[in-house]
């Protein structure tokens, strides 16, 4: 087999989110931190797709952020194509690598800016890096990148407000194929679309991974959208991978009693008549995790063992899963 494009191993980032040091000294309040990202580790094979899913706030969009570099590992390391990312980020390859990889954003009426053209939009990161000069063969190369994504070249003289939110998107995902990259990280892309729209765009990004075999980091909330898109899933909760599988495997035989939940959530529209089990509860406070297990307050199959012991991440016929019942067979 081929070597990953993407290799995570042991990744974590821990935010201090302190109040000011002064109201500390007045209330006597130690120093707070959330572990946003505690210990993943997984990779990406070339031109294939893994989807990271969670509840909000489990750490999915702080994941995109390190494997672009915008935010630096507390531990752990990223390799991109067999380089340690944050060396070569630190080096005189840092340029070369961001036009390697990109990201689109979660939000598209946030993530252009308002007062340009969608030609100074989709133009800059070429301009940037350096790959073309003002002139025609610069906004030749804009209108191209336009109907890449299903928009014509006169779009190109308009502003962000006089498109809708699923243009918008176009416009975000033109400008991150600006560079010609291989890996593209996908924050929530269709979450702020409604549904037709956001199956325009998805169909996009599936006929653009195939032309130009791309890899995508696909982050999202949505698994209808997660079994549309990916090829692999990552279960996240509370910060921690606790189910990686490969998409048919998961949707077909979930293992992790939080994966099973998230699943019978799911409207049943087909009306099997299979048993099912809501999510029940809420996420603790990241500040003060649950100990043990973090998912064991919520879990109908936690014992002791789960209360005071944190499962490891084990491979178990072809699935990796973190959870003491599923090891000892219990479920």
């Amino acid at each position: 087999m081929s070597q990953p494009l993407i290799e995570v191993q042991d990744l974590a980032k821990t935010f201090d989110v302190s109040p000011p040091w002064l109201n500390r000294v007045l209330e006597r309040k130690p120093h707070q931190f959330v572990h946003a990202v505690d210990g993943l580790s997984f990779s990406i094979e070339r031109g294939r797709t893994l989807a990271l899913v969670g509840e909000s706030g489990c750490g999915k969009s702080t994941v995109a952020r390190l494997l672009v570099g915008l935010y630096g590992p507390s531990r752990g390391s990223v390799s991109f194509d067999g380089a340690d990312l944050g060396k070569t980020l630190a080096s005189s390859g840092a340029q070369a690598l961001r036009r390697r990889m990109q990201m689109i954003f979660q939000d598209p009426y946030a993530s252009l800016n308002p007062r340009w053209q969608v030609q100074q939009i989709v133009a800059e990161p070429l301009l940037e890096h350096g790959l073309l000069k003002r002139g025609q063969a610069l906004q030749d190369r804009v209108d191209e990148l336009l109907h890449t994504v299903g928009l014509s070249a006169a779009d190109r003289l308009k502003f962000p407000h006089q498109f809708s939110g699923g243009q918008r998107q176009r416009i975000s995902i033109a400008r991150a194929l600006a560079t010609e990259p291989e890996f593209l990280v996908c924050d929530e892309p269709t979450s702020a679309l409604d549904v037709s729209v956001q199956a325009q765009v998805l169909n996009i990004m599936k006929d653009l991974q195939r032309s130009r075999a791309l890899t995508y980091l696909f982050i999202s909330h949505n698994l209808a959208v997660v079994r549309h898109v990916s090829d692999q899933v990552g279960v996240m909760y509370l910060g921690r991978l606790v189910e990686l599988a490969d998409k048919a495997e998961l949707f077909a035989r979930p293992r992790h009693p939080y994966t099973r939940m998230l699943l019978d959530a799911i409207p049943d529209i087909g009306m099997s008549g299979r048993s099912r089990t809501p999510v029940q509860g809420e996420v603790p406070n990241p500040l003060n995790p649950p100990s043990g297990c973090s998912f064991h307050p919520r879990c109908p199959h936690a014992n002791v063992r789960c209360q005071t012991e944190r499962p490891q991440m084990l491979e178990l016929k072809g699935v990796r899963v973190a959870c003491h019942a599923v090891q000892e067979g219990r479920i």
